[in-house]
């Protein structure tokens, strides 16, 4: 049975090159995904037909939010946007929700995954953001946290994680301890960075603002007001995983990142496994899990993550 036709005017023909993308690529990109349905142009109308033109309908007007509240529709985002869509997401809610107004630019979620993980690491005391590479965990996780710090909410930032990777041992790296220490720790500097100018960074450091150090440091320690955020936790041992969990002090607010695939533990379990089976129903703590979804590197790394569950499966 053939369906009427749903029409929809956009509020500007000045809106319609980026809904239409170069030579009506992203007209194109949504046939595609609805191969049953045919989207025609006239003006600044765009006439849906199909058994899927409410659906395509809705993704239409959540394009059109976006446009106007300037959020350029590249080919990523549509494809984004239609992911979401068919999850029953509002790409214009995830996509102009803001995390983080920085020096360098507003950061916001991308995702539906990434949104929920913000909401759950402003909410809790303990967040668990646990996923495949390219989900934006420990970005996001050290935008929160120069937040706070600038809201003067905590009084440093911690930043650390295992020193732990696979091939090399410190012992075989030049340098002193945090000569040694600094290449696992990289990934965390550079998100820093994307956050907080280069000079800016190094006067946190040198006032001690912001301390990144290996999670051996953290033993025996107690950390009062401060976002403290251990990152590539998939590689720390049961034991160190409790420690570092007491070492919480009061109004501090921590942020545990892994991913629980790419584990690097030699003839040891991860502390990170089964972890939610013991403190998931502790009040103040959540588990966020991202998934290949959530993924906003090069759209081949979403491809990967797939393979490798598949295969697993």
């Amino acid at each position: 049975m053939q369906r009427t036709p749903i029409k929809i005017t956009v509020p500007g023909n000045h809106l319609m090159p980026s809904l239409l993308g170069e030579r009506d690529s992203n007209i194109r990109i949504i046939e595609d995904a609805w191969p049953t349905t045919q989207v025609l142009v006239r003006g600044n109308e765009i006439i849906i037909e199909g058994p899927e033109a409410e659906t395509v309908s809705d993704l239409v007007h959540e394009m059109v939010l976006l446009v106007e509240h300037g959020h350029p529709m590249t080919e990523n985002t549509l494809r984004q946007s239609i992911d979401m869509v068919r999850s029953d997401e509002s790409p214009a809610d995830v996509l102009t929700s803001e995390v983080f107004r920085s020096p360098r630019g507003v950061i916001k979620a991308k995702s539906a995954g990434q949104k929920l993980y913000v909401e759950a690491m402003r909410k809790n005391i303990i967040t668990f953001g646990i996923g495949p590479a390219g989900t934006g965990k420990s970005w996001l996780a050290v935008a929160l946290a120069v937040q706070a710090l600038m809201n003067k909410e905590v009084d440093r930032i911690i930043l650390t994680r295992p020193a732990v990777e696979a091939g090399e041992r410190l012992g075989f790296l030049p340098g002193d301890l945090m000569a040694k220490v600094d290449p696992y720790l990289r990934p965390l500097y550079d998100a820093l960075h994307d956050m907080v100018d280069g000079e800016g960074v190094e006067r946190m450091l040198e006032k001690g603002a912001v301390e990144v150090a290996p999670l051996a440091f953290m033993r025996g320690r107690t950390l009062n007001n401060a976002f403290i955020i251990l990152d590539e936790a998939q590689n720390t041992s049961p034991e160190q995983m409790k420690m570092f969990l007491t070492r919480i002090g009061f109004g501090s607010k921590v942020v545990v990142t892994g991913d629980i695939t790419q584990t690097d533990i030699r003839d040891g379990k991860s502390g990170l496994i089964d972890l939610e089976k013991i403190l998931g129903n502790v009040d103040g703590i959540e588990f966020i899990r991202l998934s290949s979804r959530d993924v906003v590197r090069h759209r081949i790394v979403q491809d990967i993550v797939n393979a490798y569950e598949n295969r697993s499966k």
